[in-house]
C-alpha cells in the first residue's frame, strides 16, 4: 500500500472516533450517564493513534520530505495543519481534564469543537494534501516515507499497540452506534 493511502486509510479509525464522541455527547445532552472508562478510553485512542501515531507520521516523516522537495508548494498548507494538530491537542486536553474533572459540559463543548476541527481537518488533507503529495513525491520519497511510517508503527507506536487501539475504536463503536 503506498504511503498516502496508509494515510486515508487510518483516517477511517479517526472519524469512528468522532463519531463515538458525537454519540457521547447525545447522552451528555438527554442527561444520561457515561461509563468513565469508555470516556477515558476515547481520549486514549485520540491521543495515541490520532495524534501519536497518525499525526505523529504526517509531522515527522511526511512534513519534512515535503519540506525539502522543490516541487511542492504548499502555501502555507503545511503550516497551517500542524497548528490545527497543535489545536486539536488543546482541545483533547480539555476534553480528558473534564472527564477527570467529570465536567461533562466541558467535554461536551471541547468534544464538539474537536469534531468540527477534525472532520475539517480530514477533509482538507484527503482533497488538497494527500492528492498534491501523490503528484509531486518522487519514487525515492515515496520509499523514504514508507520507510518512515513503518518506524513510527514498529519503533515509536509498536504493533502490539497499534492493534489494540483499533480494536479499542471497533468495541466503542459498537457500544455507540
Amino acid at each position: 500500500m503506498r504511503p498516502v493511502a496508509e494515510l486515508i486509510q487510518e483516517h477511517g479509525p479517526v472519524k469512528m472516533v468522532l463519531r463515538v464522541l458525537e454519540k457521547m455527547c447525545e447522552k451528555i445532552d438527554k442527561k444520561e450517564d457515561l461509563d468513565k472508562s469508555e470516556l477515558e478510553q476515547a481520549m486514549y485512542f485520540i491521543r495515541e493513534f490520532a495524534d501519536k501515531c497518525h499525526h505523529g507520521k504526517e509531522e515527522s516523516v511526511l512534513f519534512v520530505i515535503m519540506k525539502r522537495n522543490s516541487n511542492i508548494r504548499d502555501n502555507g498548507l503545511v503550516d497551517e495543519l500542524v497548528k490545527e494538530h497543535e489545536a486539536g491537542r488543546v482541545l483533547a486536553q480539555n476534553m480528558a481534564d473534564a472527564v477527570s474533572s467529570n465536567d461533562m459540559e466541558k467535554f461536551k463543548r471541547n468534544s464538539l469543537d474537536y469534531v468540527k476541527l477534525i472532520d475539517q481537518h480530514i477533509f482538507k488533507e484527503n482533497t488538497v494534501l494527500f492528492p498534491m503529495v501523490e503528484r509531486s513525491l518522487t519514487d525515492d520519497e515515496q520509499k523514504e516515507l514508507e520507510g518512515g511510517f513503518l518506524h513510527m508503527e514498529r519503533e515509536v507506536i509498536g504493533k502490539e499497540q497499534h492493534d489494540k487501539l483499533h480494536n479499542l475504536i471497533h468495541e466503542l463503536r459498537e457500544t455507540y452506534s
